[in-house]
């Protein structure tokens, strides 16, 4: 299949090229890739949906006024199989992702078993290959299962394929133990990324300490069940000089910790996720447990606190922390849900706010998502580049939707943001030959 697209703007943050291309797409590779001498200033163009013109073996794509990236890396998913297919599978979570401009996602290792042996990365490896739509980088345990005790066999596991691990959903309370996690990190070149939370600060709480939770009666977590465990791992990562990637910030003393961090030169990275910029605790508000996460939603100051952390650079990648779940989990008392939303198919749409309100220009919003988690990973990604792999998504930046989910593709429908009007839309996705026709949607 020949595929031809013409006048898209394409912004590759991989090879620092910008500007409006055509490029010919020959069976999954990038045949030619031709940037125009005499550019357009692209706002100043008209926008409009993609038109294409079928031949016979061969598709030709009128993208004027539609935006070209490399493929988005989230670097924090859970596709939850093998063990919890009823919640989600890889199957459903690649095709969501995809949905959601992810061309490539990292699976969390909270799966049953837990990814803490060889055999389940070669499991979830050769699951994605048989039944994925994008690719697939297993994470694997810090400590087996889950439990904070005794460290993974990180070096067997690297080997086996996972490129970080991650006791994600619960933290390492002990402190030697990550010690010796960061350590061996370091040496096999595998980051730690770490769920900071003081399990006995937290105590049993269900949201953000505060008035809400007071008006509401709901136990609260502290910020600083996050920010205490934030400043240990920070410690330990700078006395070991060990790299560390902080999961999920969501408060404002955080990222005060990180800021500080990394003026020091502690090698540290750190992400957020779309509801930690987009939300506050006051969706919380109604007992909506589609509004549940850990870490909990916090205060107005801690939300335009983490937009100036993004804007500045202190935080450095954008994750979805996808985390699916059967109705039956949600649709119960707010004491008794579990935490989590199925953010793949909104993420980016969400995370374009930020570039409306001009918090983030586009190109430093697509490096959050591209450049940024490949670098912390140590995964090679060649960006829109001629002889490569199409690994490329096509954006009508402009274009409104009406989030539906009953309309996701994910299993997972807990979504605070169903009925919400957004702008910008995923329109096309390439993996390879694999090509996804989202402009009708």
């Amino acid at each position: 299949m020949l595929i031809k697209i013409y006048n898209a703007y394409i912004i590759d943050p991989f090879t620092g090229k910008n500007g409006i291309a055509d490029l010919i797409i020959d069976n999954g590779i990038i045949k030619t890739l031709v940037f125009k001498e005499k550019d357009i200033p692209h706002s100043d163009r008209s926008l409009k949906k993609t038109k294409s013109k079928e031949k016979a073996n061969s598709i030709e794509i009128d993208a004027t006024g539609l935006y070209m990236f490399p493929g988005l890396i989230d670097m924090h998913t859970h596709l939850r199989e093998p063990g919890y297919e009823y919640k989600e599978t890889i199957r459903t979570g690649t095709l969501a992702a995809i949905r959601g401009g992810f061309s490539s996602v990292c699976c969390m290792a909270n799966t049953f078993p837990v990814n803490d042996t060889p055999e389940v990365t070669y499991y979830i490896l050769a699951k994605a290959k048989e039944e994925g739509s994008c690719d697939v980088y297993p994470v694997g345990a810090i400590t087996k299962g889950l439990k904070g005790q005794e460290l993974s066999e990180m070096a067997i596991l690297k080997e086996a394929g996972c490129v970080a691990f991650s006791d994600d959903g619960m933290p390492v309370m002990n402190s030697l133990i990550m010690r010796r996690a960061l350590e061996y990190s370091k040496a096999i070149g595998a980051p730690i990324i770490s769920h900071c939370e003081n399990i006995l600060l937290s105590e049993d709480g269900v949201m953000n300490e505060g008035k809400i939770s007071f008006y509401l009666g709901l136990k609260g977590i502290p910020k600083a069940s996050e920010e205490v465990m934030v400043a240990r791992d920070i410690i330990l990562s700078k006395h070991f000089k060990a790299p560390l990637h902080i999961a999920h910030v969501s408060s404002k003393g955080s990222i005060d910790l990180i800021k500080r961090a990394k003026e020091e030169g502690v090698p540290i990275t750190a992400e957020t996720c779309p509801h930690y910029f987009t939300l506050t605790e006051d969706a919380v508000s109604g007992y909506n447990t589609n509004a549940k996460v850990n870490p909990p939603l916090k205060t107005e100051e801690d939300r335009e606190a983490i937009k100036e952390a993004l804007k500045s650079g202190v935080i450095d990648v954008i994750a979805t922390d996808h985390a699916p779940h059967h109705i039956d989990e949600k649709k119960v008392p707010f004491q008794e849900a579990v935490n989590g939303i199925s953010g793949l198919e909104t993420a980016f749409s969400l995370s374009l706010k930020l570039v409306h309100a001009g918090v983030l220009t586009i190109a430093e919003l697509i490096e959050k998502f591209t450049v940024n988690p490949a670098k912390i990973l140590n995964i090679y990604k060649s960006g829109i580049k001629e002889g490569m792999d199409a690994d490329l998504i096509v954006v009508d930046i402009k274009r409104e939707w009406t989030v539906d989910k009953e309309k996701f593709i994910s299993q997972g429908k807990n979504t605070p943001f169903n009925g919400w009007q957004l702008k910008g839309k995923i329109l096309m996705a390439f993996k390879g030959k694999q090509v996804f026709d989202m402009r009708n949607e």
